[in-house]
This record gives C-alpha cells, structure tokens and sequence, in this order.
C-alpha cells in the first residue's frame, strides 16, 4: 500500500507493471479495488506502469484527515490527480475513470489539457443529472444524514439498485461503502448532481473513449452519445451484457477495448518522437 501526503489529506493508491504510465479513477462509494483484476491485466502486457487511486474521503484515503469539505467536488478530485502526478514526477499520461472518476478524468483533460494524452469514460455521467434518482437523493445533505444514521436504509437501496448485478459487484459495493465517509458521500455525490460538461467538451483536443454498459442502471447509457455530439476525436464502444461495472460483467471485451484505446495512444507518441 502507497501513499501520499497532500494539503487536503492522504492519498491513497496501488501500482503495478512497468512501461508507460496510466491512471485510474474509480467511481462513487467505490475504491482503487474495482480496478484490480484490469491493473493485472495491462501490467502483464509489459507495456504500462498502471496506478489507482482512491479520492479522498474513499477507499484507504478515508483514513487520512481533511481540512475542508470542498476536497469532496469535482475540481478538488482534479486537483488531487494534479498533486499525485506532480509527486511522482508524471508529465502526462492516458487518464481513465469509473462512473464519478470518468467525470473527474474528463474535467482534469479539460483544465491541464497539456498533463493527458488520452481520456477514457467507464459509465461515467457527462450530465449529473443522468444518475438514477436515488443517487441524485443522497446528495442531499438531511437525506444523506438519514441514510447513514440508519444503515438498514442505505443497505435496502443497494439491494434494489444492485438487485440483478453479479455478487462480485454487489459484495465489493458493500464492502467500499463502509470504508466511506459520511461526508464524502453526499458532497461528492451531490457536486456530480450539478456537473454538466457539454458546453465545454468541444473544447477537448485529445482522443476520447467512452465504454458504456447498455443494462446500466446507474448512469444513463445516453451519455455515449453526448460524447460522440460533443467531442470530435471520440471513440465509443457499448457492451451489451453489462450494467454498471462493464470491467466486471464482460471483462475480455472490456480489456480488448481499453488495450486497443492505449495501445493507438502509444503508436501515436511513437510516431511523433519519429517526426522530430
């Protein structure tokens, strides 16, 4: 386990591999663990040093202390990848995030457009108000406050939002969910709610991918198309059997399709270096 210090609070993250550089970002009561089985995988290529990290408020970053509660927004999660890249001396790299991390990746390639090569969006809202109604509830402070004074609430939502996902998701919602804190829950969640970024995406240069489960639940699969209307050098590939967590229910096409997407960034950089 590796971490950081930052002005905000700890932060928490894994790496494995060796090669070109990638970063991860998970989604909303998640952690770096969603993407576990995914870091194996692009480690063993030989070709990427893969790091996940948990935001603040989440996962092992839960733990640390943080002096404000606006470390829970959007722009602090970006501002968080910033200090993490600037610690480890990383100059630029493919950014990929699930669902909340797909917002926060599309928003760091938005502000420091010069510190990511490539963007790639995993059922990730560029509408906050595409989440399902119960998400977008419990961004409400008096809602989120009930829920977590009495746990049987927040469990028997899960179970109905999570009624027909696989047990590997539904055992991992649990457990991260616990390790979250009350006020990253709602804050974090609630920022989402209001974030729109289509006005700003055409002013995104570098190639974009969005990998959207078409059974998803969670976050509308319409968001694949304001991506395509919004963003000229976009890529989007829709998996048919998944829901929320496509890295999970179809995990062979979601690697071919992620793999594909880094390996075109790195015949890109390739081909520039040769150019020079």
């Amino acid at each position: 386990m590796s971490s950081i210090v930052t002005e905000q609070g700890i932060l928490h993250y894994e790496s494995i591999g060796r090669g070109q550089p990638v970063i991860l970002l998970h989604g909303w009561i998640n952690s770096w663990d969603v993407w576990r089985d995914s870091m194996i995988a692009l480690a063993k290529t030989g070709i990427y040093r893969v790091y996940a990290l948990d935001f603040w408020g989440f996962g092992d970053s839960a733990t640390g202390t943080l002096t404000s509660t606006t470390s829970f927004q959007i722009s602090s999660y970006v501002e968080m990848v910033y200090q993490f890249m600037e610690t480890l001396g990383i100059q630029q790299t493919p950014i990929l995030g699930h669902s909340m991390g797909g917002t926060v990746a599309l928003q760091m390639a938005l502000t420091y457009p010069e510190r990511v090569s490539k963007v790639a969006v995993v059922g990730s809202p560029v509408v906050g108000r595409s989440l399902n109604p119960f998400l977008q509830l419990a961004g409400y402070g008096a809602i989120a406050k009930l829920v977590w004074r009495y746990p049987i609430m927040l469990r028997s939502i899960m179970r109905i939002l999570l009624a027909r996902d696989s047990k590997k998701v539904r055992n991992m919602i649990f457990r991260d969910v616990q390790r979250t804190t009350m006020e990253s829950f709602f804050r974090s969640i609630g920022d989402l709610r209001e974030t729109d970024l289509r006005a700003d995406l055409p002013s995104l240069k570098i190639p974009t991918m969005g990998i959207y489960g078409t059974r998803d639940n969670i976050v509308s699969p319409n968001n694949a198309k304001m991506l395509c209307d919004n963003v000229l050098d976009n890529q989007v590939s829709m998996m048919h059997s998944s829901r929320h967590f496509p890295m999970v229910d179809e995990p062979e096409n979601f690697l071919s399709a992620l793999d594909s997407f880094l390996q075109d960034a790195k015949l890109e950089a390739e081909v520039e270096v040769t150019r020079e």
